[in-house]
C-alpha cells in the first residue's frame, strides 16, 4: 500500500451486517426523535409562522383597498390541521441538521477521507441553497403572484368600464374586487380560505427550494465524473425545454410565475456549468501536479507514433 493510499484509507474496519443494521436503527431513532421535537417546537410558534407566510396575500389585499384583510376556514378542524401542517414542514426544517448529521455518521465510516472532504461541502451547501430558494419564493415570487391573482379583478374592471362606455352596461362577471354600493350587477368579492392560501405559498417555497438544488446536484455529479461542463453546454437547448416543462408542472397555471421559475432555474443551470468547469480545472491541476494527467493531443501523437513504428 502506497503512503497516499494509507493516508486515504477508510477510517473504520468492516463490521458484520447485524452491527450495521443496529447502527442504522439507532440513527433512525435519533432522527425521528429530533423530528418529533421539531414538530412540537414549530407547533408552539405555528400561528406567527402562519401570519408570516400569509403576509404577501395580506399586503396584496391592502394594496387593493381592503383595510382589514380576512381569511376564513369552513370546517371545525381546518385551522388546527393547517397549524399542524405548518408544524410538520417547519419541524422537519428544524430537525434537518440533526437528521443530516445522523445520516452522515452512518455513511461516513464507509467513505475514504478524500471522499468525505469532497462530499461534506455539498452537505452544507444543500440546505443553504434550499433556504435561498425558499426566501426567493416568499419575498419575491409569492407577492408578485398574489398581486397578479388578486389584482386581476382590477384589470377586469378597467375593461368593464371601457365596455360600459360603449354599450352602456357592465357585465356582471367583470365587477371589480371592491365594488361601490351603487354599482349594478352581482357583487363579486374575495373570501380566501386559510388552507388554500397556505397551500399555494408552501408550493412556491418547496418548488423553488428544490429547484435551487440544481447547482449542488450537477456540481456533485461533475465531481464524480458523471457529467461534464462541455456535455451540459451541448444539451442546453434540451435543458431549456425541460425547465419549461418543470415550471409548468410545479407552479400554479399562470404564465408570470412560470416565467419567474424558468428564469431562476435556467440561471442556476448556467451557474452549474461554470461550477462543473471549475471542478474539472481543479481536478486537472491536481492530476498534473501528481504527473497523472495526459493531454488528448499527446496521447493521440503517441498512438500515431506507435502505429507508424
Amino acid at each position: 500500500m502506497s503512503p497516499r493510499d494509507a493516508k486515504d484509507e477508510i477510517d473504520d474496519t468492516s463490521a458484520p451486517l447485524i452491527e450495521h443494521l443496529a447502527e442504522l436503527r439507532t440513527r433512525l431513532i435519533w432522527s425521528v426523535l429530533a423530528f418529533v421535537i421539531g414538530i412540537v417546537v414549530a407547533f408552539a410558534v405555528a400561528e406567527p409562522i402562519l401570519q408570516f407566510l400569509l403576509r404577501p396575500i395580506e399586503q396584496s389585499l391592502r394594496d387593493l383597498g381592503d383595510p382589514s384583510p380576512t381569511l376564513q376556514y369552513t370546517s371545525p378542524q381546518e385551522y388546527l390541521f393547517t397549524l399542524f401542517r405548518i408544524s410538520m414542514v417547519f419541524g422537519f426544517a428544524l430537525a434537518f441538521p440533526v437528521i443530516s448529521y445522523q445520516m452522515w455518521r452512518f455513511v461516513a465510516p464507509g467513505l475514504y477521507r478524500s471522499e468525505k472532504r469532497a462530499f461534506l461541502p455539498f452537505l452544507i451547501a444543500s440546505p443553504f441553497m434550499f433556504f435561498l430558494g425558499a426566501s426567493f419564493a416568499q419575498f419575491v415570487v409569492t407577492p408578485m403572484a398574489m398581486a397578479f391573482f388578486l389584482g386581476f379583478a382590477d384589470v377586469s374592471s378597467i375593461f368593464a368600464n371601457l365596455l360600459s362606455g360603449v354599450v352602456g352596461d357592465t357585465p356582471a362577471q367583470t365587477v371589480p374586487l371592491a365594488v361601490p354600493e351603487t354599482a349594478e350587477g352581482v357583487r363579486i368579492t374575495f373570501f380566501g380560505k386559510v388552507n388554500e392560501s397556505l397551500d399555494i405559498t408552501l408550493k412556491f417555497i418547496i418548488a423553488f427550494g428544490l429547484c435551487f438544488q440544481l447547482p449542488v446536484l450537477l456540481t456533485l455529479m461533475g465531481k464524480a465524473g458523471l457529467v461534464s461542463a462541455e456535455g451540459l453546454a451541448s444539451v442546453r437547448r434540451y435543458a431549456i425545454v425541460g425547465i419549461l416543462v418543470l415550471a409548468a408542472i410545479v407552479t400554479p397555471p399562470d404564465v408570470i410565475t412560470q416565467l419567474i421559475l424558468f428564469s431562476a432555474v435556467y440561471g442556476l443551470y448556467e451557474i452549474s456549468i461554470w461550477l462543473v468547469r471549475w471542478v474539472e480545472r481543479k481536478r486537472e491541476a491536481e492530476l498534473r501536479a501528481q504527473g497523472l494527467w495526459f493531454d488528448d493531443e499527446a496521447e493521440q501523437a503517441d498512438d500515431e507514433a506507435g502505429t507508424r513504428a
